[in-house]
């Protein structure tokens, strides 16, 4: 699938200076600002504390802004929004199939109709021959993989995933990278994916959102040039290196100011 240049894709949700603060006045998140559009790729990328999961839990309409406002084009549907998690969150009694099935129950579709989406989607992440085994029978990159199915198997405007490779190892963690870019290219999925990492964000992302804390906000955007499918030329290519180390340096200044700061 070839996707459009970022100037020419379909809005999809606009943030407008959005704030969130909890109890006892801790600023979670000030002044966010972003525009989604079809077919993106977008990193959130910062250090603990930055708001980063917090925005995600916004968009996903899980808690109220305090203040700005959060609004999708053409109104937000049921089948709109999928999400992945830090952990799989499967259910472990019941099969790879069904734990995919849950949105579908949810809304109260029967299985017997939707059995073939369900094989479809497992299929794209690998895992059609997996669809009867149970959680405790998979490895975590699997488990990752059900999860991923799960958001998937509504075909939903929109994926949020909030820091899903994080516990994995990094021979696994990377596998999953090229596996989820090579799914956005069958799907068309947009994304918006939470990350610590610098070369998760570079390798994955054509947009990089760069946060800090204290309060969380964004500091800056990065445009990721190179197209897609992206693979081990990438990931050594020296534009990549170049990036990396301009992300790390802003993220590196970031904290030394509010260091400073205290």
């Amino acid at each position: 699938m070839v996707v459009a240049p970022m100037g020419e894709r379909a809005p999809i949700l606009h943030m407008r200076e959005v704030d969130k603060t909890f109890n006892g006045g801790i600023v979670a998140l000030e002044h966010m600002s972003l525009d989604v559009n079809e077919g993106d790729f977008i990193s959130l990328l910062g250090p603990s504390g930055c708001g980063k999961s917090t925005a995600l839990r916004l968009i996903a309409g899980l808690m109220p802004p305090t203040a700005g406002r959060i609004e999708w084009e053409g109104g937000q549907g049921a089948d709109d929004l999928g999400v992945v998690f830090q952990e799989p969150t499967l259910m472990p009694w019941a099969t790879v199939e069904k734990n995919v099935f849950l949105p579908f129950r949810l809304r109260g579709q029967s299985f017997g109709k939707v059995r073939d989406r369900i094989h479809e989607v497992l299929a794209l992440v690998g895992l059609e021959k997996f669809h009867k085994s149970y959680p405790r029978e998979l490895s975590g990159g699997m488990k990752m993989r059900v999860s991923i199915a799960r958001a998937l198997v509504t075909n939903p405007r929109l994926i949020l995933m909030d820091e899903p490779f994080a516990a994995l190892d990094e021979i696994t963690r990377q596998k999953l990278n090229d596996d989820l870019l090579s799914l956005k290219a069958k799907t068309g999925a947009t994304v918006i994916f939470v990350t610590h990492s610098v070369f998760e964000s570079v390798f994955l992302s054509d947009r990089i959102l760069i946060m800090a804390a204290r309060p969380g906000r964004v500091i800056r955007e990065i445009t990721v040039d190179a197209p897609y499918p992206r693979g081990i030329d990438w990931r050594t290519a020296p534009e990549y290196g170049v990036i990396a180390r301009e992300a790390s340096a802003t993220l590196h200044g970031a904290l030394a100011q509010t260091e400073a700061a205290e």
